[in-house]
C-alpha cells in the first residue's frame, strides 16, 4: 500500500527507517531500488527506543553501568544494520547515509520529525510479519507513521 499526499512523484530524499525484522530490511531494499530509480538520496534510519530500558532503570535499583552496558549493546547492534543496508547502497553507487537515533518516547514521533526536518520526500518502513487475520493490521509504528507523516510512506511486507 502507498498512500500519497499530492501529486509528485519525483524523490530527492528516500527515508528508509529499519529495525531488526525481515520486513524492514525488505522495505531497505526497495527504498535502494527506488534511490537508484529517482537517482535520491538514501538516508537510513534506526531509532533506538531506551524507555523500556530506562523503565527497568528506574523501577528497581540498577547500577547505572547495566544501563550504559545495554545502551551501548542496543547502539552497537544499531550500526551493524545500518551499515549493511549502507554498504548495499554503495555498491549501487547511491548516495546514503546514516541515523541512529536514541529516542526515550515515541519511535514514531522520533521518524516522523526526522523525516520533516530533513525535508523528506517518501519514508519506505516495514510492516510487522504476523500471518493471518492480524497480517491485515499494520504494525503499530508503520501505521503511526502513515498517519503522522508530513510526506508519502511506503509500507513494505
Amino acid at each position: 500500500m502507498i498512500i500519497i499526499r499530492g501529486l509528485s512523484v519525483s524523490y530527492r530524499k528516500i527515508l528508509v527507517a529499519i529495525d531488526a525484522s525481515k520486513t524492514s530490511f525488505f522495505a531497505a531494499d526497495y527504498a535502494i531500488d527506488l534511490a537508484q530509480k529517482y537517482k535520491a538520496q538514501l538516508i537510513i534510519l534506526h531509532v533506538l527506543h531506551l524507555r523500556t530500558l530506562k523503565q527497568i532503570s528506574s523501577s528497581f535499583i540498577t547500577a547505572p553501568t547495566f544501563v550504559l552496558e545495554e545502551t551501548q549493546k542496543l547502539k552497537t547492534r544499531a550500526k551493524k544494520w545500518t551499515d549493511k543496508i549502507e554498504k548495499k547502497a554503495k555498491k549501487r553507487r547511491l548516495v546514503s547515509r546514516k541515523e541512529i537515533i536514541e529516542e526515550a518516547t515515541s519511535i514514531v514521533g522520533a521518524i516522523t520529525e526526522f523525516a520533516e526536518g530533513k525535508s523528506v520526500d517518501l519514508i519506505v518502513v516495514g510492516t510487522r510479519g504476523k500471518t493471518g487475520f492480524s497480517r491485515l493490521l499494520l504494525g503499530s509504528v508503520a501505521q503511526g507513521v502513515v498517519v503522522y507523516a508530513h510526506c508519502p510512506v511506503l509500507v513494505v511486507k
